[in-house]
């Protein structure tokens, strides 16, 4: 029996509204709020970054899995958006958090599924008995242009989770993982670039439904479910639209998907997307609910987890701040010029 022990998350308090983009470049918000199913998304203050961020969602989950940090076997960190291109994040978190130096860290990247690569890799390890417990995170501060589409969705946010085989400790059991994967290039950046580039529409239907389908049916198949066996789905969030609609083809209701459904009012988190729905989800979840994470990243590939919730979600889901309560309550708005400063996108040459 092996599955997540703890879990956190952190969302920035600082939002700006499609509006105040849209306004800007003079583009049509309300096709943004209709059709993508945005109406604002969280941004990192100035001082705020992965590392960051990472360390408010491990301090949460060692809380709620009530182990000192001294005990992690490994630290893995997904994102693409590492503030060093030569010096790892998890190095930092590991001290920030006090764990030894008697342990594995490795920073991963494969777009926007590289916090639950990391999150799968934490509970292979943990499963072969090589380590104890292993911290997976992802996180990311999402990069979009000036004036692209994405810069409406790419958002900041955190999610960590603490794998082990105490049969008394775990919140939520890892009955089944998949993973599915291509050469789909639908998004992408090289080396000294500020921002990704990607390919439009064809991010997808080739992209991320045939991915994210992909993926959640095999898993579904190998376990012998589908989608009425499940309380809640939860699918990466590029936008509100796509999740939306990948879980109605599945088969999902609104009520299934609805309490990981961040998107619209949080925007892409990037690396903490779909592990920050599965938060939100183990927050509201009983004993005996079980829930299908499928998350994608660019490039392209999705990997897929069946959970189902114990009794000791009970005992410390209050332990540590609740996901939609970081995302409603306390928020600060700021303008264009703020979100600018704050996100460097201006430049000296």
């Amino acid at each position: 029996m092996v599955g997540i022990i703890g879990y956190g998350a952190y969302i920035p308090r600082f939002r700006i509204k499609v509006e105040e983009i849209a306004k800007v470049w003079g583009a049509d918000a309300p096709s943004y709020k209709k059709g993508l199913m945005l109406q604002e998304k969280s941004v990192p203050g100035p001082d705020q970054d992965t590392i960051t961020m990472s360390v408010e969602a491990a301090k949460s989950a060692l809380v709620r899995a009530g182990i000192p940090a001294r005990e992690l076997g490994a630290i893995y960190i997904g994102s693409e958006s590492h503030p060093y291109a030569v010096k790892p994040s998890g190095t930092v978190v590991a001290e920030a958090i006090g764990a030894t130096p008697d342990l594995h860290c490795v920073d991963f990247e494969f777009a926007c599924k590289a916090g639950a690569e990391a999150m799968f890799v934490t509970y292979g390890l943990v499963k072969a008995g090589e380590i104890k417990y292993g911290l997976g995170i992802g996180a990311d501060t999402s990069q979009g242009c000036p004036g692209d589409a994405l810069e409406y969705s790419a958002a900041a946010g955190a999610a960590a989770y603490i794998m082990g085989a105490d049969k008394d400790k775990i919140v939520a059991e890892i009955l089944y993982t998949n993973s599915y994967m291509t050469d789909t290039p639908d998004f992408w950046r090289r080396e000294y670039q500020h921002y990704p580039r990607h390919a439009g529409r064809f991010t997808g239907e080739p992209a991320y439904f045939k991915h994210v389908l992909g993926a959640a049916e095999r898993i579904m198949s190998m376990a012998g479910m589908s989608a009425k066996d499940f309380t809640y789905a939860v699918f990466h969030q590029p936008n509100g639209k796509f999740p939306d609609r990948a879980g109605k083809m599945l088969g999902f209701s609104r009520e299934q998907t609805g309490p990981g459904w961040l998107s619209p009012t949080l925007g892409n988190t990037y690396s903490g997307a779909s592990p920050l729905g599965l938060t939100a989800s183990l927050d509201v979840a009983k004993k005996g609910d079980k829930i299908l994470m499928v998350s994608y990243g660019s490039g392209a590939g999705s990997d897929g987890f069946i959970l189902e919730v114990t009794s000791r979600i009970e005992e410390v889901r209050d332990l540590a701040p609740k996901t939609r309560t970081q995302l409603e309550e306390n928020k600060t708005y700021i303008d264009y010029g703020t979100y600018v400063k704050y996100r460097g996108k201006i430049r000296k040459e």
